[in-house]
């Protein structure tokens, strides 16, 4: 192993033995200030687990991240701006977990802090080159980034609904872009750090937040949505749309839950942020896979389009777009064989519908 290798393996394994660590005393202050994650049947029994949990995972895992830069990072007026907007996202996201507020709040920490990213940090998708064109966003680039950073930030916690899920799926993110950058001898940069730093931290979380999950994220799933953000706009951002494209096929399964989320309530007349069970979580449930092989699936579903990634990055980008193309029709006879975008097929959402309510009565027994 070269000694950048080593290096990097370092940065891996400080922060995943820090963020191991540190999940128990997160675990236990969670308990002490009463931030814990309790089955609601009033929510449309949405919960999956039996028993309160603990929160404050993503705390763990930010602490873990700032274990590592004070290690690993360098100071610089971007990795300042990234730190303060990671404060902000965790700070609202620890009052949120102790507390619940609403929405609206939320979302004003998550602008607040993709702001600082922008106007003071200076990470900005201003420059896209696409088919022969150039796209200059000129002034919009600024709402344009915001945005990008908001919905980076809220697609990684509205997918975690399941043990394990939303830390494994960051973790396959993460281990695909280090790939990338280590062909490409991005070792030393700030996206390479940065990504490595979190791959031991989230790795650490995922110890403990695995099936059956000893510790949740909590709402500081969003944390781990905002630094996937900065990533995406930092070094992999270039005039090329192919390379906004690269971090942004890792994130296709996230993406495509949010997108047949919104799509789905907006059919039924309902507003795009009214919670439902039809995520592609629930329609593995409701096909009567257990909680393990349905985390299971979505990891093997994430990792085939990391796969088709980097072959189309690495290798050959014919092959890769085949892989593409194969794995879009994957997913459009999934689409069309649930209720993921609507309620055509009742079978399936009588099955979700079981599978829950008799986990609601385990926990009443």
């Amino acid at each position: 192993m070269n000694a950048q290798l080593w290096s990097a393996a370092k940065i891996v394994l400080v922060t995943f033995l820090f963020s191991a660590v540190i999940m128990f005393l997160m675990r236990k202050v969670a308990v002490h200030v009463n931030a814990m994650d309790n089955p609601r049947s009033e929510e449309e029994n949405r919960h999956i687990h039996k028993k309160a949990t603990p929160k404050l995972g993503a705390v763990g895992i930010f602490l873990a991240f700032l274990f590592g830069y004070m290690l690993f990072g360098e100071q610089s007026v971007r990795m300042n701006s990234i730190l303060i907007g990671s404060f902000i996202i965790i700070l609202s996201s620890i009052v949120d977990d102790i507390n619940p507020i609403k929405a609206t709040h939320k979302l004003l920490a998550q602008i607040v802090a993709a702001c600082v990213i922008v106007f003071y940090g200076g990470i900005l998708l201003d420059v896209i080159t696409a088919f022969g064109y150039t796209f200059d966003f000129g002034i919009l680039a600024y709402p344009i980034t915001i945005l990008f950073i908001v919905a980076c930030t809220n697609i990684i916690n509205l997918i975690d609904g399941l043990d394990g899920l939303s830390g494994g799926i960051c973790t396959i993110f993460y281990i695909t872009i280090a790939i990338i950058g280590a062909y490409q001898g991005r070792f030393g940069s700030l996206v390479m750090t940065l990504t490595l730093i979190m791959l031991g931290s989230t790795l650490g979380f995922l110890f403990h937040n695995f099936h059956p999950a000893k510790i949740f994220a909590g709402d500081g799933a969003t944390f781990m949505g905002f630094i996937i953000a900065i990533i995406t706009l930092l070094e992999f951002k270039g005039p090329a749309l192919i390379s906004f494209f690269v971090p942004v096929s890792i994130l296709a399964i996230p993406i495509l839950d949010t997108l047949f989320a919104i799509i789905r309530r907006l059919l039924k007349g309902q507003t795009p942020f009214q919670a439902d069970r039809q995520h592609l979580h629930h329609q593995l449930l409701g096909m009567n896979f257990s909680h393990v092989t349905t985390v299971l699936i979505i990891y093997a579903i994430n990792i085939l389009f990391a796969a088709a990634t980097l072959v189309f990055v690495l290798k050959d980008p014919k092959i890769g777009q085949i892989m593409f193309i194969i794995i879009f029709i994957l997913v459009a006879w999934f689409v069309f064989h649930t209720s993921i975008i609507s309620d055509k097929n009742p079978q399936i959402m009588k099955k979700i519908e079981s599978k829950l309510k008799i986990k609601k009565k385990e926990k009443s027994k």
